[in-house]
């Protein structure tokens, strides 16, 4: 083995070892999924008015979003089962709020600009 040979391998050997350290494969699988289901735009829109409004519920969720209210109720079902927003019923409401933080920083990083660009 020449010296150019060993130390490509020794150079790709460390760089593994520093991805691994700085990307944990399991927290890497975590985050990929939440994209995977953050990453339709109705959800996408859906968590932009759960972090804008207090407390919105699937009525005003519907109407804002100009969809069917069955639509977005299967909506929140995916982001809700993957535990993403959380849902609470007040008197006859059902409200909705992210309880995820990394989701919730990319809400809040997206906001900025979307308002923007309006």
């Amino acid at each position: 083995m020449s010296k150019v040979e060993s130390i490509s391998e020794y150079h790709v050997d460390q760089q593994d070892e520093s991805v691994g350290s700085l990307c944990p494969e399991e927290l890497m699988d975590d985050y990929s999924q939440k994209l995977k289901v953050c990453g339709h735009p109705i959800r996408l829109k859906l968590l932009c008015m759960i972090s804008k409004q207090e407390d919105p519920c699937v009525s005003e969720l519907w109407v804002c979003l100009n969809q069917p209210q069955p639509v977005i109720s299967q909506h929140l079902a995916v982001l809700k089962d993957k535990g993403i927003v959380q849902s609470e019923v007040k008197g006859n409401k059902r409200t909705y709020s992210i309880v995820d933080p990394f989701v919730q920083r990319i809400v809040d990083s997206i906001l900025p600009v979307a308002e923007k660009a309006m």
